[in-house]
């Protein structure tokens, strides 16, 4: 992989990593104060589970299956380099994986803080939408080659 692009992945870990550093260091456990009113908050909370917290507090098995899912996505990528899309898709995936991680790792939950006002969704974090935005185009560029 050329050192940009690791470069890339390693910025986008950063961002997750300070926005999650600057939440906690704001706002108390619970506490919540309005972006976009009506459109979007900042509330943080600790999440012991994966996407709606499902299996919560199965912190071990999450770093298990982070870290086997990190070799594969770098197997993945290294694979499928020339297909630009991919490498993108992959990308977001390995960083957001790594992202949330290093979370379970160290604090053994990991921060959220983005709430969705206009509709009942999960709170997420900036590595949450790596991996959101990898599988969309991941999906996408499997759809446009079939």
């Amino acid at each position: 992989m050329p050192v940009l692009y690791v470069i890339g992945i390693i910025a986008l870990i950063a961002i997750d990593q300070i926005v999650k550093h600057l939440v906690v260091a704001s706002l108390a456990l619970g506490d919540s104060f309005s972006v976009i009113n009506g459109v979007l908050s900042i509330t943080r909370i600790n999440n012991t589970g994966a996407a709606w917290s499902i299996l919560s507090g199965h912190q071990f098995i999450f770093v298990i299956i982070a870290i086997l899912a990190a070799i594969l996505v770098t197997y993945f990528i290294v694979r499928y380099w020339s297909n630009m899309p991919y490498r993108i898709g992959l990308g977001l995936l390995l960083a957001g994986t790594l992202g949330n991680v290093i979370d379970r790792i160290m604090n053994n939950h990991v921060v959220d803080m983005f709430q969705l006002d206009f509709i009942n969704f999960p709170i997420f974090n900036c590595a949450d939408m790596y991996l959101t935005f990898g599988i969309l185009i991941l999906a996408i560029a499997i759809i446009r080659e079939s």
